[in-house]
């Protein structure tokens, strides 16, 4: 059905039909995300387990932050094709 109103309410609301959302990257794009977030996923737990085992005091782990971000927003932006 196509009732313009009915569109408009839909966006202003914020909610976009899921068969409208197009993916913005190619299969090659996501690919590299891919890679970069479990490649950074990988370097922060062998930061985590190497900080663990040595003992090193628990403030230093902040400094995990960042591969575990960036990692995570590798893995969410290949899987979500954004």
């Amino acid at each position: 059905m196509n009732d313009p109103a009915a569109s408009l309410r839909t966006e202003a609301a914020g909610r976009v039909d899921p068969a409208e959302c197009v993916a913005n990257i190619g299969p090659r794009e996501r690919r590299k995300r891919m890679a970069f977030g479990l490649v950074a996923l990988g370097a922060g737990l062998a930061g985590l387990l190497m900080l663990v085992l040595t003992g090193v005091h628990y403030g230093w782990r902040l400094a995990l932050f960042l591969p575990f971000l960036s990692g995570g927003i590798g893995l969410f932006q290949a899987l979500d094709k954004t």
